[in-house]
């Protein structure tokens, strides 16, 4: 009988280590963590190419500007994607292996199950996360959209933006009609007259601004948490290749973050240059938008639960997304060291 005890007690030993050290891999945040390959040599890494989705004015000309892409140890192939929603699906179908979204995209990706994780954070203002309206609009309030057309690209940050704003003004979706567009067709309609309003990002809100006179209606303060990310197909993280050379794309991406940061005139030249934007729809932008790398802590899981149960509420979303169950924050330790 004592046998028997002692060998239960050593059984349930046993597990609390097994548990403890599972636990302790890749840090305290790592609902979608999965087993974390090994890195490859330097000579492994050269022949790895790194499939990167990128938006308007995004990673890569920042990274450019920034001079982190010079002696890169692998190769990237760029894809320019129109909002981060398609750039989602991407990355659960391995056509790309990393790119940056905004706050709503990996949260539609959470409830439809894609093939993601969120491997990296950033945050920044959110004056240019916008509700515009055409300079000559009648509307001076939220309340008064209720049955009025607005342009929006589903699932993307203009989307969760949208929402709260209505939520605001005692409004829901349902109170107006949402005419899912991407920004190009957006801007089209919004300045065609054929919607009411567009819920937007920069850069395109500096653009609408300046080039046709769009006058914000409602901005991100006191509402957006701000928050973009880096997220990765699970594919490619399972791969020994891909994972190495992601690990040091994340790094480049916070150090040219931070250096984008401090060098506002510089970086607005270097934007306007690589995207043929006007160099002063790029110097309002950037007084908007200037990511800045944060930990993938408690308080960003909690900041995009409550935006993903708000969508839920909504009936945007079917069933409930777990934002925590998508954060893998294998990456953390070495993004912690660039935030110094």
């Amino acid at each position: 009988m004592q046998s028997i005890r002692n060998r239960a007690r050593r059984l349930i030993s046993l597990a609390i280590l097994l548990a403890l050290g599972l636990s302790g891999c890749g840090g305290g945040h790592s609902g979608g963590t999965a087993a974390v390959p090994p890195s490859v040599s330097a000579a492994e890494l050269a022949k790895v190419t790194l499939k990167v989705g990128d938006q308007k004015g995004g990673s890569l000309a920042m990274l450019k500007a920034a001079g982190q892409l010079d002696n890169l140890p692998y190769r990237i192939e760029w894809s320019t994607f129109t909002s981060g929603t398609p750039l989602v699906e991407a990355a659960s179908a391995g056509a790309i292996d990393i790119g940056r979204v905004g706050n709503t995209p990996p949260i539609f990706g959470a409830a439809a199950a894609a093939k993601i994780s969120v491997v990296a954070a950033a945050h920044s203002g959110v004056a240019g996360d916008a509700l515009l309206v055409p300079a000559d609009s009648l509307l001076h309030d939220v309340s008064e959209l209720k049955g009025k057309r607005i342009a929006v690209a589903k699932g993307s940050s203009g989307h969760g933006q949208l929402l709260y704003n209505l939520r605001e003004a005692g409004l829901s979706t349902k109170d107006v009609k949402l005419s899912y567009l991407q920004p190009a067709d957006a801007y089209s309609a919004f300045t065609q007259h054929e919607v009411d309003a567009w819920a937007i990002w920069e850069p395109y809100t500096s653009q609408a601004k300046l080039d046709s006179g769009a006058r914000v209606l409602v901005d991100g303060t006191g509402s957006a948490n701000g928050y973009s990310f880096q997220i990765a197909g699970k594919a490619a993280l399972g791969n020994a290749g891909k994972n190495t050379a992601m690990r040091d794309y994340v790094v480049r991406v916070a150090k040219a973050q931070l250096w984008a940061t401090a060098h506002p005139d510089e970086w607005a030249r270097a934007w306007a240059a690589d995207t043929g934007l006007k160099p002063e729809v790029t110097a309002a932008a950037v007084q908007n938008r200037f990511d800045k790398p944060v930990a993938l802590d408690a308080t960003v899981i909690d900041s995009e639960q409550q935006l993903a149960d708000a969508f839920t509420e909504d009936k945007a979303l079917t069933g409930k997304a777990d934002f925590a169950a998508v954060v893998d924050d294998r990456f953390a330790p070495d993004l912690a060291a660039v935030r110094g």
